[in-house]
Parts: C-alpha cells; structure tokens; sequence
C-alpha cells in the first residue's frame, strides 16, 4: 500500500529510530500537528470527562459515557471559540 506510519519521532537527547527517509516530507509534520490536537482531546476526556477510571461495564454503557465525554468537550471548545470570536 506505500503508506509510511505517522509515529513520533524522539528529539531530545537519545536516538530515534525515525529517521530523515520519514521527516522529511511535509506530510510527516503535518501528521504529526494533527495527532497533537487528537491527544489532547483524549486527555481532556480522561481527566475531566470522567474516563480514566470507569464506573460502567459493558460495550453499550461504555460507549454512552465516550459519547457524553465527547459532546461535553465539543460544548467547551465551541463556548471557547465563541469568547475568541466576541
């Protein structure tokens, strides 16, 4: 499929096993911009939105609670965006 993996690449005082072949398309960047704005997403569910440690077991209600983590956050980042455009 020619598809290279997005994975990060360790910058601060220890060799990477990712090397120039990989960072050196935009897209790399790009990817990895991306995956930075995915992660904080997860953690915001995790410390605020009540997922790090669950009270429901089973595929359904848990799926509930991912839902409502994640329609609380878009109501966060939507008041926020409102207060940037006022």
């Amino acid at each position: 499929m020619r598809i290279t993996p997005h994975v990060a690449q360790h910058e601060r005082g220890r060799r990477s096993r990712v090397d120039e072949r990989t960072t050196r398309y935009p897209g790399y960047w790009v990817s990895q911009k991306k995956r930075k704005r995915i992660e904080e997403v997860f953690g915001w569910m995790k410390m605020v939105g009540l997922l790090r440690k669950l009270r429901h077991r089973g595929q359904e209600r848990v799926g509930w609670m991912f839902t409502f983590a994640a329609a609380a956050y878009n109501l966060v980042r939507m008041r926020n965006l409102m207060l940037k455009c006022a």
